[in-house]
């Protein structure tokens, strides 16, 4: 005993030495070599305080600390681990350190913050999780160590108890322990708001289908579990699940509830209608029972026969249903309204028709530039994006000269320019195009006719029941090949995702045509009415028929066409991908690029990244670099932070295919977020040597910069000039030119009140969107293409709606100063300069002239006196001098003082802005908007911000209404064509002699 404790006297000294700052732990590791237990413990006490700092030396005798830690007799085994596993942390051997740290069991401190205990933590978190991914996901036969899953059990506990609940959903969600996701929901203090960020998090972040759908049942469970169930959410669950029986019977409980249970019907519907497909709209809709009265089929004849003077009126009827007696008749009659998109579409062309503010200098000034067929192309586009929805067609009428230049193709463009810029106005779209489209006896140019038909496919997108007869016949019909081209690519507007198997198979006769210019559109459509369906027939048929054309376009066609196919289906289309990326033929290459970004599209999918990157750089076709680029745009814009960190080392890449991609990139993952980073990278691109690199920063820095003013973005103004710069200069090349007449028409798109996003604000993918900027990256090869980016404009509106589906007068608050989210203000005309008066010049010898002259002329009895000396000098002064510079002097002086006098008066910016109903609400200000308290309505359903269609609930109801008033389109029937018109005949007149 005495023995024992003289050891321990020293090794107590010992341990006083070394923290005085002197510097050896070997007196207390040479007890690890004494026989008695007691001195073995009490060394590794000691070690384990010690450890930071003489972990070095302490690492030279870790193989004694493991021989205690595996002696089972050893009675501080536990401790002899947990000395083994931060000399190993130290060490930075991690695996070993996490096990002998699971050997620590409860010594193990997780409620201390410290470098060691964060880094187990991780280490076992990672570890737990990969065990799981396999348990769960691929079915593997493992045992997880019950160690490990205390250490997870007592994080998740720790998380609880700080409040920590989105840590916890984190862990849970990646773990798979859905217990715990439900867990960390149920006991935070605000359940609500955890519900959104998890569904959130499911809808963006998880990549695995199986997985996400797992999540998405126990939410809908949570949200049915709630005192007030959340059916908005819930129905957003289910999209994603795919179950619209689900939605038809929730829709048919509060159809048949209370007032204030159908005003939720209605917000239901209207989200139903942002989110969903056309397909999942059209089973839900014959779940209900409401069965659409399409618009009578006019025939080709008939629909020629038009008053060119009868304006053009939006539809505000309801879509008619089988029967309307009974209210609840009356109520699926409205619900069908909302879903069929007619009250949607309506409402949005009356905001887009109201708030239109396009800047109509920015197109005198590209129509001015425009000395060559690109550019006179390049403007007729650049207008159809700045005035798409608007009906706004004034630049059109005002300038049918210049417009009569085009010609083939450019007529072609020209034409389905009038469906963008009329886009979602259905009602009576035969009429408004009936001067251009097919007639039965053999008439207009068959460019004009196809242009015609691709504009009613653009006008009906994505919502085409009442056109595709019409289209389908049409396309029947046609003999031209260009005809053709148009009826493909406006019947796949028309039927886009329907799935329609009709449809698919008349397109199908058309690629077998083995033409050129009609297998590449109906190689396209085929792909639009299949999109998401990974239909393996179709696919079949589209990979069989691209290995036995020879024709290029086709096989571009298809490309866009198999991609499309293969949105959304994550995992299931790698078998695809893989066969598509191992093909000798570049083109099918570059398919099987485009089948990544739209399979994984904003998942941001960690192994479709790598593959893309890896082909960017090895490659052999440039097409095949520049699409997998591109690719990586698409799967980055729900993380568009991370976009230019990926794509910065490629846009400066010596290959400029790969930077024209990457620069595009940026502008799908970026578009509208006016992200510093990114245009931190496009603006050196801006003056690259390459022409086409040049153009794909143009045009991503519009997308980028749209709905932007120089508050939110002070690069605006910079990027406007360079615009304006660019399209104006005389010896730049036509084609960075035509990316810069784009980039005008695309940062003023929609009257500048549209932002380009494939984001809805509920946070699901828009389809439409993606659509149009993967088709939009194809005007690379084929420029009448680039209408499909108008698809993706969507517009940033706030509409307040009453029960009856009716927009009152009202107004809503934006908690932020109107500067901030204000129009940019729009081009002057430059001021003519004032011509300065110049004073003659008087020679010296004309003066002298002018004395002798004068004195010669008086008498020598005149005798001169001082007045009529100053009058005499007045006379020698020339008369274009001017003479009052005393006055101009006192003006001056008085401007300056009004000058001050202004900046006095200036009174400071409020803090806050009153928008009228329908207000223009961009993204960013969402979360500022709400409604007064004074209003007489309120929502029926409260969110963070406002946005998108509201239903209101009226709080004095009983009490008459303001309801605003339907504007009319501000175009006719028969203007904006592109031939010159008949004069109208005079004004009734009396004739007198």
């Amino acid at each position: 005993h005495y023995f024992i404790q003289s050891n321990l006297r020293m090794s107590a000294a010992t341990i006083a030495y070394s923290s005085a700052g002197i510097t050896s732990a070997s007196g207390v590791i040479s007890l690890l070599d004494e026989p008695q237990t007691a001195l073995k413990i009490f060394a590794l006490k000691k070690l384990n305080l010690i450890v930071p700092e003489f972990w070095a030396e302490i690492s030279d005798v870790v193989d004694k600390i493991e021989i205690l830690y595996e002696d089972e007799t050893f009675e501080e085994r536990e401790l002899s681990a947990l000395v083994a596993s931060k000399v190993y942390y130290h060490l930075g051997a991690y695996d070993e350190a996490l096990h002998y740290a699971l050997g620590a069991a409860s010594l193990l401190d997780l409620n201390t913050s410290s470098e060691y205990s964060d880094t187990v933590v991780a280490r076992a978190i990672d570890q737990y999780v990969e065990q799981r991914v396999k348990l769960c996901d691929d079915g593997a036969d493992i045992t997880i160590d019950s160690r490990l899953e205390s250490i997870v059990e007592r994080m998740f506990q720790r998380c609880f108890d700080d409040a920590k609940y989105k840590q916890a959903v984190g862990i849970a969600l990646e773990s798979r322990r859905y217990d715990m996701l439900e867990s960390a929901i149920m006991k935070s203090d605000d359940i609500q708001s955890m519900l959104s960020y998890a569904l959130g998090i499911a809808m963006t972040l998880l990549q695995k289908r199986t997985v996400r759908n797992t999540v998405l049942q126990v939410l809908v469970r949570l949200y049915t579990n709630l005192s007030q169930p959340d059916y908005t959410n819930m129905c957003q669950c289910y999209i994603y699940l795919n179950e619209p029986q689900t939605v038809v019977n929730i829709l048919n409980k509060l159809i048949s509830a209370s007032e204030e249970e159908l005003l939720m019907v209605f917000q239901i519907c209207f989200d139903v209608y942002e989110s969903a497909t056309q397909h999942f709209i059209d089973e839900v809709m014959e779940g209900l029972g409401i069965k659409t009265k399409k618009e009578t089929e006019e025939t080709p004849a008939e629909s020629m026969e038009v008053d060119s003077a009868e304006p053009v009126k939006p539809s505000e009827e309801p879509v008619k249903t089988v029967a309307q007696d009974s209210a609840i008749d009356k109520k699926r009659s409205q619900v069908g309204s909302i879903l069929s998109g007619e009250i949607p579409i309506t409402l949005k062309s009356q905001f887009l028709i109201r708030k239109n503010s396009s800047d109509m200098l920015v197109l005198k000034n590209c129509k001015e530039a425009s000395r060559n067929a690109v550019c006179h192309t390049a403007t007729v586009i650049a207008n159809s994006f700045m005035h798409a929805g608007t009906t706004c067609d004034s630049f059109l009428r005002d300038n049918l000269d210049w417009l009569a230049k085009a010609t083939n193709w450019a007529k072609f463009t020209a034409t389905a320019s009038i469906g963008v810029i009329h886009q979602g106005h259905e009602t009576n779209a035969l009429k408004l195009m009936s001067s251009y489209l097919p007639k039965e006896p053999a008439g207009g140019s068959p460019y004009q006719e196809g242009g015609a038909l691709y504009a009613l496919g653009m006008i009906h997108a994505n919502h085409g029941a009442a056109i595709i007869p019409y289209l389908t016949e049409q396309l029947k019909n046609a003999t031209n090949e260009t005809v053709k081209h148009g009826g493909c690519l406006g019947l796949g507007l028309a039927a886009m995702t329907s799935k329609n198997s009709e449809i698919y198979e008349h397109l199908k006769n058309n690629l077998y045509q083995d033409d050129a210019i009609i297998g590449e559109a109906a190689g396209l459509g085929m792909g639009l009415v299949m999109m998401g369906s990974l239909d393996e027939d179709s696919m079949s048929d589209m990979i069989t028929y691209a290995h036995e054309t020879q024709h290029e376009k086709i096989l571009r066609g298809l490309a866009l066409g198999i991609a499309l196919v293969c949105y959304g289906q994550l995992e299931a289309a790698d078998p695809t991908i893989e066969s598509l990326a191992a093909d000798k033929d570049p083109v099918l290459r570059m398919c099987g690029m485009y089948c990544v970004g739209m399979a994984y599209a904003g998942t941001g999918n960690n192994k479709a990244i790598r593959q893309l990157l890896h082909v960017a750089v090895s490659d052999v076709n440039d097409d095949v670099r520049r699409a997998a680029v591109i690719s990586i745009g698409f799967l980055l814009f729900n993380a568009p932070e991370q976009c230019p960190n990926v794509v910065s080392l490629l846009s400066e890449s010596y290959n400029s295919h790969v930077r024209y991609g990457a620069a595009l990139a940026l502008g799908i993952s970026c578009a509208g977020s006016g992200m510093k980073e990114a245009l931190n990278i496009l603006e050196p691109m801006i003056n690259d040597p390459v022409n086409y690199v040049r153009q794909g920063a143009l045009l991503s820095s519009a997308m980028i910069l749209v709905q932007h003013n120089e508050h939110l973005c002070p690069k605006l103004k910079t990027f406007k000039d360079l615009f304006t710069k660019t399209m104006g200069d005389k010896h730049e090349d036509v084609m960075v030119k035509f990316g810069a007449i784009l980039a005008q028409g695309i940062i003023n798109g929609g009257g500048r009140n549209c932002t380009i996003s494939m984001r809805t604000q509920h946070g699901h993918t828009n389809v439409p969107s993606v659509v149009g900027l993967l088709v939009f990256t194809h005007t690379w090869f084929w420029f009448p293409l680039s209408h499909f980016l108008c698809l993706s404009f969507q517009p940033t509106y706030l509409i307040g709606l009453n029960k009856d589906l009716k927009m009152p007068k009202m107004q809503f608050r934006s908690c932020a100063k109107p500067s901030a989210y204000a129009y940019p203000p729009i081009l002057e005309p430059p001021k003519e300069k004032e011509k300065e008066k110049v004073s003659t010049a008087i020679l010296s010898t004309t003066a002298k002239k002018l004395a002798k002259s004068k004195s010669a002329s008086t008498t020598p009895m005149e005798v001169d006196t001082p007045e009529s000396k100053k009058e005499e000098e007045k006379s020698d002064k020339p008369k274009d001098v001017p003479e009052e510079k005393k006055d101009d002097k006192k003006e001056t002086k008085k401007d300056e003082k009004s000058a001050e006098e202004k900046k006095v008066e200036k009174k400071e910016e409020p803090k806050f802005e009153l928008l009228s109903n329908p207000a223009r609400v961009i993204v960013e200000q969402r979360s500022v908007m709400d409604i007064p308290a004074d209003c007489r309505y309120n929502t029926v359903w409260s969110r963070p911000g406002l946005g998108g269609f509201v239903i209101l609930k009226d709080n004095k109801n009983g009490v008459d209404e303001e309801i605003i008033e339907a504007l009319k389109p501000t175009i006719t029937a028969d203007e904006g064509t592109t031939e010159e018109k008949e004069p109208s005949p005079p004004e009734p007149f009396e004739y007198t002699e």
